[in-house]
């Protein structure tokens, strides 16, 4: 038996809108693809996206938080001999 799906699910939008260097949006994280056939997306593929969106949000943090420590701690990202 299928599921109902009662209410719509949201677009992720965060009104930022602005593309980082990877072609993803640095608010919500949508691919150009993703932002422009939200409306035209099923529930599923709708939920597959925001899916996709946290991950790559959990990547931009882990990336940052790397850089931030190799800022402070210059030592750790030195030269190998």
């Amino acid at each position: 038996m299928q599921q109902i799906e009662i209410f719509e699910i949201p677009s992720p939008c965060k009104g930022i809108c602005q593309v980082n260097n990877r072609g993803y949006c640095k608010g919500c994280y949508r691919s150009r693809d993703e932002r422009f056939y939200w409306n035209k997306f099923t529930n599923a593929e709708k939920r597959k996206v925001i899916s996709l969106c946290q991950q790559r949000y959990k990547r931009y943090l882990q990336k940052k938080q790397q850089a931030e420590q190799q800022h402070t701690n210059p030592e750790q990202g030195g030269f190998d001999f």
